[in-house]
């Protein structure tokens, strides 16, 4: 809807939003719904349903299981179903309950044959209070039907979520995980403030981000919003976690006791064609809390050097500048650029000394004609993009990345087609391509000679050993196909899969490993 200029203010580089400017968004769309085509305009009458009440603060397509129609209405298509809700004077409580089971499996040269079935169910809380004070709780419990640990690492290699969920590797019987925050807004919106468990999402990437990206796993911080006409700024500080040692054995260290995140991002949109963000970030170690970077108008990477500390470098600062246009109706590219531990003192120097890194991206979008959409990216990392010299201050949470999901000291070419069936079946169409260097060299005695930079959680190296250039070391090619797809029988019943083939070629052995991985997943929430 913002390509097509029926939301033209929308940045899709600030997320989540929340649900009162959703459906301003909706009610906007539903002035234009005869620039609509039959597939856009029941997906908006789908989502008038479920944002009801924020868009016409009525409740009549909403449906309470326990009442006199309850249990009639779960298969009704045109009703939101939930457990309970009540409404009083700005006053809200919504209370849901979702159930999933997923089947997952492999097969291949590296993933090898696995299977695994998970099963969860879920309680959602949510309302406001005084049209001031929302809040929101989502409790998943979750049971593991069988317990091979080669089942159970397969499923955490290729899901995130799992990944940084420690107990469900741990447990092998049973995991669950949360998400909830209260927010408070002012009555224009001019002032948020929001603290809690989140995703947390910065970037204008549109196959994935470079800043914040929908990769990582939620974590626990408190924002502030500010919200001036075309004007959009964030401040958040956040607590992630980290590992405990060093990757290389070599060189212990000190046992992780914190690691917090803190970022500030300004987005302007100057017109309806040309958006641009600036975005920075430090990731701090060793400190469980600092009023140096709790200050929401400051310079991170100034306020990091001046901080005091004898060795300001054990913390990660990352810079970022995103921009996106939009020359005609339906069309839109995107421009990212980050670059990780400025230092103006080696600007301009040679790779051997430059110890600037950069991460770039481009990419486009174009929303066509036959309910499709066809987007195009390509993606740049430098070695030691997002890692550090001490693996203590990785851009990452609990072993998952923050930011892009491709690895250091490698490129991506990525290509998507979005196409919509109806509105309630759809597929994406992925394929990408990779090129990555990775490796280290060790002497006889085990020190280390050279590290090539493309190991996210092992950057030892990056201030004095930076003679390798774009892709040294050993070479690997990745061709990636994924497919998804999507079909929504009955509202709030989905049916989902997706399947994955994944071909990594050694250039150094000349030789290839293919695997190939799906997941299929049941959901049913009322």
């Amino acid at each position: 809807m913002q390509v097509m200029q029926i939301i033209p203010d929308y940045n899709s580089s600030y997320a989540p939003l929340s649900r009162g400017v959703i459906a301003s968004y909706l009610n906007i769309i539903k002035l234009n719904e005869k620039k609509l085509n039959s597939i856009d305009r029941n997906i908006l009458k789908d989502l008038s349903v479920e944002f009801e009440y924020e868009m016409t603060g009525t409740l009549i397509k909403q449906n309470k299981l326990f009442s006199k129609n309850g249990v009639d209405n779960i298969f009704n298509n045109d009703k939101e179903k939930y457990l309970y809700f009540a409404t009083d004077s700005g006053n809200t409580f919504f209370s849901k309950l979702d159930i999933n089971f997923s089947q997952r499996g492999s097969s291949g040269d590296s993933l090898l044959n696995n299977s695994l079935l998970l099963g969860q169910f879920g309680l959602e809380f949510r309302g406001t209070l005084y049209d001031q004070v929302a809040y929101f709780l989502d409790l998943d419990f979750g049971a593991i039907f069988g317990n091979d640990s080669s089942d159970i690492a397969f499923a955490s290699k290729t899901d995130n979520l799992l990944l940084g969920n420690y107990n469900f590797s741990q447990d092998m019987n049973n995991f669950n995980t949360f998400e909830g925050y209260l927010r408070y807004q002012t009555e224009s919106n001019w002032l948020s403030l929001m603290f809690g468990r989140s995703k947390f999402i910065s970037g204008l990437g549109y196959i994935d981000k470079l800043f914040l990206s929908e990769n990582s796993y939620p974590f626990d911080f408190g924002k502030l919003g500010i919200n001036y006409k075309a004007v959009n700024y964030t401040f958040a500080y956040g607590s992630i976690q980290g590992d405990s040692a060093e990757v290389y054995p070599v060189y212990t260290g000190v046992p992780l006791s914190a690691k917090n995140i803190a970022t500030h991002s300004l987005n302007i949109n100057f017109s309806n064609a040309f958006k641009l963000g600036l975005w920075e970030t430090v990731i701090i170690s060793q400190q469980p809390f600092s009023f140096t970077y709790l200050n929401p108008i400051s310079f991170l990477t100034s306020a990091d050097l001046g901080s005091g500390d004898e060795q300001t470098t054990k913390n990660n600062t990352l810079l970022g500048i995103e921009m996106e246009i939009i020359p005609v109706r339906n069309f839109s590219i995107q421009a990212s650029l980050i670059v990780d531990d400025l230092t103006f003192g080696t600007l301009g120097k040679n790779d051997s000394l430059n110890e600037n890194k950069y991460g770039w991206q481009f990419g486009t979008f174009w929303n066509t004609p036959y309910n499709a959409d066809l987007i195009f990216e390509y993606t740049h990392l430098d070695p030691f993009v997002y890692s550090h010299r001490s693996n203590k201050s990785t851009y990452t949470n609990k072993g998952v990345p923050l930011g892009h999901s491709l690895p250091p000291n490698s490129d991506e070419i990525a290509a998507r087609i979005n196409y919509r069936f109806t509105n309630r079946i759809g597929v994406d169409l992925t394929y990408r391509f990779q090129r990555s260097g990775q490796g280290i060299l060790l002497d006889s005695a085990g020190n280390l000679l050279a590290n090539y930079g493309g190991d996210i959680n092992f950057g030892l190296g990056d201030a004095y050993l930076r003679t390798n250039g774009f892709l040294d070391g050993m070479r690997f090619n990745r061709s990636i196909i994924t497919a998804e797809v999507y079909w929504e029988p009955v509202n709030q019943f989905i049916i989902e899969g997706k399947f994955e083939n994944r071909v990594t070629s050694d250039l150094q052995n000349n030789s290839s490993v293919s695997d190939f991985f799906y997941f299929a997943n049941v959901f049913m929430g009322f």
